[in-house]
C-alpha cells in the first residue's frame, strides 16, 4: 500500500484535504502521521505521502495541534483530558454467566483499525444518527433534564415518555457532517467484515437518506430496509404557538415507523459459493415455510425494559431478537454493534446464543451496559413481537 500512496496523486488538493480533515475530525485522540496517512488512502484511494505530510506541516498550528512528535489532532478536539481516557481500553465481560459477548469502552473508529480483516459476519447497530445530540454538552443537558436539542415529552396517561432527538434543528454543516461520519465508518468497517456479511443500521425518516448514500458510496450493497412498525412521538404537531389557529394541520406526518437500512459486503462468487466460506450472504429464515421479511411490528420499548437500560434510544429486546438472528444464517460467527449504547445488540445475542463484540465511546453508557447486558439477557419479552 505504502508504494502506492508514494505515486502521483489523481485527486485534486481540495479532495486530498477534506479526506484529512474527515478522518482526523473523527478520531477521539490525536493521530500519528501514518495512520492518517492509511485513513486517507481508505477514504479516497492512493494519495502521496507527500501530500498529507506537507498539509500538516504547512497548516500546524492555525488548523491542527502537534501533540507530540508525528501526531496530530485537529485544533479543539486536543486528546488531553477525557478523551485520553479511551485510550485505557476498558473491557467488559462476565465469564461465568455470559460467554459469548465481549464489550469496549472506545471510539469505533480507532478501535475499528486496530481489527484483523474479515474479522467480523454482520453489523446490528443503533448509531448516533443524528450525532450533534450525543456531543457532550447536549448529554449533560438531557442528563440534566434540561433537554437540549433532545425533546422531553410530557407524561401521558400517567406514562412518562423518552426524549426524543429534535433531527429538525440540524444545521447544513451538521447534516454534511452525518454524510461524512457514515462515509468514513463504512470506508473503515468495510474490510473487516467477511464477504457477504450484512450491516443493518437503524435509521430515521428524516435522515435515512443520507446515511444511506454515505453507506453505498463506501462500497457496500444496498439490499432493501428492514420496517420496524412502531409509533414514535415525532411529527404529527400543529404548528408552533398557532395551535388554536390551525387546529387541522399537522407539520409533518406522525411517524408510525423506524426504518433499519440493509447493506452488505460484496460475496466472494453466489451466495452459495459465499454461504459455503463464510456462512454469510443471506438471512436466517424464522422456520422452514417463511423467509425471514422485512416489516417487522414492533411496540414502543416499555417502561419495565428501560429500568433496567434507561438508554434514551433503548430499542426493545423482542424487536432486536429477530433481527439479530437472522443475520447470522448458519447461526455462526460474531456480530458486532460498534455503537452499543447500553449493550442491547449483545444482550440479544447472548439471548439467542451468539457471539458478539460491541464498542462504546461514552463512559456513562458503557458502564449502563456492564449492568444492563446481564438484565436484558435475562428479559422475557412476554412473546410480544
Amino acid at each position: 500500500m505504502r508504494a502506492m500512496k508514494d505515486q502521483p496523486s489523481r485527486y485534486p488538493p481540495g479532495r486530498v484535504r477534506d479526506a484529512i480533515f474527515h478522518v482526523m475530525s473523527l478520531s477521539s485522540r490525536p493521530l500519528s502521521v501514518k495512520e492518517i496517512e492509511d485513513r486517507v488512502y481508505r477514504v479516497i484511494g492512493p494519495t502521496p505521502s507527500s501530500s498529507v505530510r506537507s498539509y500538516l506541516r504547512l497548516n500546524t498550528p492555525e488548523f491542527f495541534v502537534r501533540e507530540a512528535r508525528g501526531f496530530y489532532a485537529v485544533q479543539g478536539r486536543s486528546g488531553r483530558g477525557v478523551q485520553a481516557d479511551f485510550l485505557k481500553g476498558r473491557e467488559w465481560r462476565d465469564p461465568v454467566h455470559f460467554t459469548k459477548a465481549t464489550l469496549f469502552h472506545s471510539d469505533c473508529f480507532d478501535w475499528i483499525e486496530q481489527q484483523r480483516n474479515n474479522s467480523f459476519h454482520a453489523v446490528v447497530t443503533d448509531p448516533p444518527y443524528g450525532l450533534h445530540e450525543y456531543t457532550p454538552e447536549q448529554q449533560t443537558k438531557l442528563r440534566s433534564g434540561r433537554g437540549g436539542v433532545w425533546r422531553i415529552p410530557p407524561s401521558f396517561d400517567g406514562h412518562v415518555r423518552s426524549p426524543l432527538p429534535r433531527f429538525t434543528t440540524l444545521t447544513p454543516e451538521q447534516l454534511d457532517y452525518v454524510r461524512r461520519f457514515f462515509f468514513v465508518w463504512a470506508r473503515l468497517l468495510l474490510p473487516k467484515l467477511v464477504p457477504g456479511a450484512h450491516a443493518v443500521v437503524a435509521s430515521n425518516p428524516l435522515l435515512s437518506y443520507l446515511v444511506s448514500g454515505a453507506l453505498a458510496d463506501a462500497g457496500l450493497e444496498r439490499r432493501g430496509e428492514i420496517i420496524r412498525l412502531t409509533m414514535t412521538m415525532r411529527g404529527g404537531d400543529r404548528p408552533k404557538a398557532a395551535h388554536e389557529e390551525f387546529a387541522d394541520v399537522s407539520v409533518m406526518p406522525r411517524s408510525m415507523w423506524e426504518p433499519w437500512l440493509v447493506y452488505r459486503k460484496p460475496l466472494e462468487g453466489r451466495v452459495q459459493d459465499n454461504l459455503r466460506k463464510w456462512g454469510t450472504g443471506g438471512f436466517r429464515r424464522p422456520s422452514s415455510d417463511k423467509p425471514f421479511g422485512d416489516v417487522i411490528a414492533s411496540s414502543p420499548t416499555r417502561a419495565t425494559e428501560r429500568n433496567l437500560a434507561p438508554h434514551p434510544s433503548l430499542k426493545p429486546q423482542a424487536f432486536l431478537r429477530q433481527i439479530v438472528r437472522a443475520v447470522l444464517p448458519l447461526e455462526k460467527g460474531v456480530i458486532l454493534d460498534p455503537f452499543a449504547g447500553a449493550g442491547s445488540t449483545l444482550a440479544a445475542a447472548e439471548a439467542v446464543g451468539y457471539e458478539s463484540v460491541g464498542v462504546e465511546k461514552d463512559e456513562f453508557f458503557f458502564d449502563m451496559a456492564c449492568k444492563a447486558i446481564p438484565r436484558l439477557v435475562n428479559f422475557a419479552p412476554n412473546g410480544e413481537s
